[in-house]
């Protein structure tokens, strides 16, 4: 038998929020504590709300707060955790319901830098843009994000300015289309990104790179783009 803590709080009720104790027998769930959330969810308490999607890692639905670190429930395996298992909306984000995050704030910051190629009208668009394998490779780090926010939700900076400062899963992007040879539009990005809050309020915690899921580092990515700012103002 495992135990299990989830923080449970329902808007509509008018009530505090709470925490409930499930216990779930490990010869009748799956190994994973996505598995164990879908067997209390299906079997215990139908209320329960979450969010979740493809069970592989590679959707960012099922991000939530497991024992004090922010993960992918569906690739969590339950057996990394001894004693009760804690379970927690992401952190600093407004709460839904239950485990689910308000992720509005999060996708405007994603749309506001323009995550799409942008070509020169010289470029024909009636044909394929080629990569050689060398430019292509830039790119192997950054495309694999899923956008669960797991590293800007760990994140005190991101914390204390997110109205203003993109934080780290949002640069991570932002490089990945920096760093794409296809597109056009850098020194336009990068002005965009050249102020004081949106990329600089990031102090190198590494508190990104050390929780996200998928082993990426967001850190390196920011660092990328400091680095592109600084050749250009000195070539």
């Amino acid at each position: 038998m495992r135990k299990f803590e989830i923080y449970r709080w329902d808007p509509d009720s008018g009530e505090n929020p709470r925490i409930d104790t499930f216990e779930i027998d490990m010869d009748h769930c799956g190994p994973m504590v996505l598995d164990a959330i879908l067997k209390i969810k299906n079997e215990i308490d139908s209320t329960l709300t979450f969010r979740r999607s493809c069970r592989e890692g590679v959707c960012g639905s099922c991000a939530m707060n497991i024992n004090g670190r922010n993960t992918l429930a569906c690739t969590k395996a339950i057996s990394d955790y001894k004693g009760t298992v804690k379970i927690f909306p992401l952190p600093h984000m407004a709460v839904v319901k239950d485990l689910v995050a308000d992720m509005t704030h999060f996708f405007e910051q994603y749309a506001s830098i323009k995550p799409w190629l942008e070509t020169s009208n010289e470029i024909p668009t009636e044909t394929e843009q080629l990569q050689s394998r060398e430019d292509r490779a830039k790119l192997d780090g950054l495309y694999e994000c899923v956008l669960c926010a797991c590293c800007s939700t760990s994140c005190p900076s991101y914390w204390w300015n997110s109205d203003k400062y993109l934080g780290p899963a949002i640069l991570l992007q932002a490089y990945r289309w920096l760093a794409d040879s296809r597109d056009t539009n850098d020194q336009a990005r990068l002005d965009e990104l050249d102020e004081s809050f949106k990329l600089y309020r990031c102090h190198t915690i590494m508190n990104c790179t050390d929780t996200c899921p998928k082993g990426l580092n967001p850190a390196k990515a920011i660092a990328e783009i400091k680095k592109m700012l600084v050749q250009r103002e000195y070539p």
